[in-house]
């Protein structure tokens, strides 16, 4: 076992440790999911940040901008980081208002409770396989590091996140998160620095070919272009890891702050892979797979300890990515399925809730990891799990948290329409740009079916938020 690898193993325990430490008995539901509603502002801040800055952040818009130049970077980490000032300029302090314990608990109150499910149905399904794709990514680094089978690492990157995931809840992932951030942070930097002071010209932009400085691909069209856009900001922005972490700052004030300075710290640092993909061609022309370009940029430029510390990095961008998702889906199955259908036989008491969260984490986490060990192409899967009803889900919750326009069938119309569209404009039609045309057929579907509903049974009852 080489020094490397004892190093990211110190590394994980030291997180796992921290985890647990944090993992304080949680006296309710809101403690456990929402860390009491009192995450102060740096804490929410690298929460938010190491949510979203996963390894495919890294891996993926350095091996992207490598392959395309900055327009291959349109979703990563541009389209991403405007994502985040989405949400803290227009939706951070009306959902905070709410009180809402999960981001379905919208849907119930404004619609009813069978959209309130149907949502969960669509969202948890994201999450899971998100997860499941990440365990997979952390297996993987594992094994090449160690030699170890791909399974028995898999197998310990599994354990480790459920386990400091389920006893300690928001407060557990949050705190580990703080570090996972503070060492992807580090890592990056130490990379682009080295890089950039190696005295290689071609480490220079200015060895940069001028075309590989535009946005715009020649080959697509500016449907095409919304597409790539949308994707990023409009599937991701309603979405319940991020909405956790709004819902547990302090105020709404502060989930305001704390959303926009975490988006502002998401595209500073997500610059540094952008840099990474741009000099990577120039560095290393020959690459047989430009996801590999990081971890070869690594390899040939910095000293063994802070090669060390980037893988820690990357295992970061993963842990930070994994227990969120699990929370995001055990929270939304917990609180809005298995409780409500428990409260039809007697009283579920907060222990009991708690509870059912823990026991979600683990369930969801080991289908997660069945996946990741079993399935092959799970990123796929991720990709088209995550498009799948996000065009529904967000023109059917931004027309619920800030109008009184449309109802219960209005929404459930919507949410059907636009994931049937997507389906059949990605899996049968084949169509370049099934998001859009989803995301178009949301609000005409909405908005109409809103009318009809209103003409017939007059305006919808909800709430408008301040």
């Amino acid at each position: 076992m080489n020094i490397v690898v004892l190093g990211v193993i110190f590394f994980v325990l030291v997180q796992f440790a921290v985890g647990l430490w944090a993992s304080r008995k949680p006296k309710n539901e809101t403690d456990f999911l929402l860390a009491g509603r009192r995450l102060n502002p740096g804490l929410a801040v690298f929460t938010i940040f190491a949510t979203w800055f996963g390894a495919e952040t890294c891996i993926g818009a350095a091996s992207s901008i490598y392959e395309n130049g900055l327009s291959g970077g349109t979703a990563d980490p541009f389209g991403f980081s405007l994502c985040l000032f989405l949400m803290g300029i227009v939706f951070a302090m009306p959902l905070w208002k709410r009180k809402f314990i999960t981001f379905a608990d919208l849907f119930r109150q404004r619609y009813s409770v069978r959209i309130e499910k149907l949502v969960v149905i669509i969202l948890v399904p994201a999450s899971m396989l998100w997860a499941a794709a990440q365990i997979r990514a952390f297996g993987q680094i594992l094994s090449s590091l160690s030699g170890l089978q791909v399974e028995y690492a898999i197998t310990i990157a599994a354990s480790v996140v459920i386990i400091y995931t389920m006893l300690g809840g928001l407060l557990a992932v949050a705190v580990t998160d703080v570090i996972q951030a503070g060492f992807l942070i580090l890592g990056l930097v130490l990379l682009g620095v080295f890089v950039f002071a190696s005295g290689d010209p071609n480490a220079s932009l200015t060895s940069v070919d001028p075309a590989r400085f535009s946005f715009v691909s020649e080959d697509s069209t500016l449907l095409q272009k919304f597409e790539a856009w949308a994707i990023p900001i409009f599937g991701s922005v309603l979405t319940q890891e991020l909405i956790t972490r709004v819902l547990a700052c302090r105020s709404a004030e502060e989930a305001r702050s704390s959303t926009l300075k975490g988006a502002s710290l998401y595209l500073v640092v997500g610059l540094i892979p952008v840099y990474l993909g741009l000099v990577g061609l120039n560095l290393m022309p020959n690459l047989a797979d430009s996801e590999q370009l990081l971890p070869e940029l690594a390899k040939s430029y910095l000293p063994t300890i802070f090669y060390i510390l980037f893988a820690g990095a990357l295992v970061s961008a993963i842990l930070s990515t994994v227990d969120s998702a699990l929370l995001a889906s055990s929270s939304l199955l917990s609180h809005n399925i298995v409780v409500p259908l428990t409260k039809r036989n007697h009283e579920v008491s907060e222990r009991q809730k708690v509870l059912f969260a823990r026991i979600g984490i683990v369930v969801l986490g080991a289908l997660a990891y069945y996946i990741a060990l079993h399935a092959k192409g799970v990123y796929d899967l991720v990709v088209t799990a995550s498009a799948f009803g996000s065009a529904g889900v967000f023109v059917v919750g931004t027309f619920g948290l800030f109008t009184r326009f449309g109802g219960e069938i209005t929404a459930g119309l919507t949410l059907v329409s636009a994931a049937t569209i997507w389906i059949l404009g990605e899996f049968v039609f084949g169509w370049a740009t099934p998001f859009f045309i989803s995301l178009l057929t949301g609000f005409g579907v909405y908005i109409i079916a809103a009318l009809i509903e209103r003409h017939f049974s007059g305006p919808a009852k909800g709430f408008q938020t301040a």
